[in-house]
């Protein structure tokens, strides 16, 4: 089983055949824990989401630095003093 976070467990019995149909139910709950497990709920708000448009090679160039790179991005704004 994947430990990064990809992977859902629906309780089964192997020895039962009928647990090869999982039902809706049983997925959407499975979902729902997984969510839970991935992130908490935040509190209070830290972010806003925007649209901004950049130019190509300006966003390629951060997202060239792999995850994070939306950080880098708010940090090299903060960075400007505008």
């Amino acid at each position: 089983m994947a430990s990064d976070g990809s992977a859902i467990a629906l309780p089964a019995d192997p020895n039962g055949p009928e647990d090869f149909n999982v039902t809706v139910e049983a997925l959407e709950l499975a979902l729902a824990e997984r969510r839970e497990q991935l992130r908490g709920a935040q509190r209070l708000p830290t972010k806003q989401q925007v649209t901004l448009r950049l130019d190509q090679d300006v966003l390629a160039r951060f997202q060239a630095t792999g995850p994070g790179w939306q950080s880098q991005i708010n940090a090299a704004l903060r960075a400007a003093e505008v």
